[in-house]
């Protein structure tokens, strides 16, 4: 059954059309490196701080919707979302919501970040209060500024380093008050699955993209290209397990995530075979549920 043109969708109540601009199906993608990082430092020390790990999930949490949100009316008014777009509808693009309504939401939740981050830098010092600051400036610029992070082929690394190696290293931190090199290759890891959400959806709008000026990596290597970076951002993290293993000390438990394999292949199969248009919705939200299931997975294995 075909979708409904996004232009005779029903609009939805406020509130469901704030739920819907926070964009809730890839929300895990901030939850899982707290939790991966902080499955890390259980695993070296057997101890765990769940204040400081709920504020710092929080404060991720937060960063990531006030990005989504200025993604939202940026590129609406940017002119890369129209009510035409292949993607699930932007609230701002399709009237649900004023532009300037969504603008303040997005300064909201950077606002409620910061405020959060105030309580981790006290904590973890000045290698936090660097982390944060920049993640906070990531969130903006990420589609806002002269040129966005979005508007270049940066978006995939943009993910894989303040949703992966910055936000594990970070939350191992917060536990430790050190660092280590099992927590970076596991943020890794888990930044590699997740910016293959961002890659989806580069896919998706390649050609809308294109004629808005939005010069993705996907646009920029072509379609071919963007096939070969989502197989590598899928299936690097299984290759490096034994390396997270020997370094970690955790044998054969780090083959648990190994689990996920199968359905990863039969990911990246749909995704060479089907053709860029609604359907990558689905697979864009697959993607971060087996990023989630990879997350929660490889926790597992360090602390069993």
């Amino acid at each position: 059954m075909e979708d409904p043109p996004q232009a005779a969708l029903e609009q939805p109540s406020s509130a469901r059309a704030w739920w819907l601009a926070m964009r809730p199906k890839t929300l895990t993608v901030s939850l899982v490196p707290v939790l991966v990082g902080s499955a890390v430092a259980w695993s070296q020390t057997h101890t765990f701080h769940w204040l400081p790990a709920l504020i710092a999930l929080l404060a991720a949490m937060l960063i990531q919707i006030g990005t989504n949100l200025h993604n939202d009316v940026s590129d609406f008014e940017r002119g890369a979302d129209t009510p035409q777009r292949l993607g699930p509808p932007r609230a701002t693009a399709m009237g649900w919501l004023p532009a300037d309504a969504v603008r303040r939401g997005a300064w909201v939740a950077f606002g409620l970040a910061f405020n959060f981050g105030v309580y981790l830098a006290w904590y973890g010092g000045w290698p936090i209060v660097l982390v944060g600051l920049a993640s906070l400036a990531a969130g903006w610029a990420y589609t806002g500024g002269p040129r966005p992070i979005a508007y270049l082929p940066l978006g995939e690394v943009f993910v894989w380093l303040f949703f992966g190696v910055l936000a594990v290293g970070g939350s191992f931190y917060l536990q430790t008050l050190s660092i280590s090199l099992v927590a970076l290759l596991a943020g890794c890891m888990i930044g590699l699955l997740a910016a293959g959400v961002i890659t989806v959806n580069n896919y998706r709008d390649l050609d809308s993209d294109a004629q808005a000026g939005k010069n993705t990596l996907a646009v920029f290597l072509g379609r071919r290209g963007a096939q070969w970076v989502y197989r590598l951002e899928m299936l690097l993290p299984f290759a490096l397990l034994p390396l997270l293993a020997f370094l970690a000390g955790r044998g054969g438990w780090l083959a648990l995530p190994l689990l996920l394999l199968p359905a990863v292949l039969v990911q990246l199969g749909r995704f060479r075979r089907e053709a860029p248009g609604p359907a990558f919705n689905e697979l864009l939200a697959r993607t971060a549920k087996l990023q989630f299931l990879f997350g929660v997975l490889l926790a597992i294995a360090l602390i069993a």
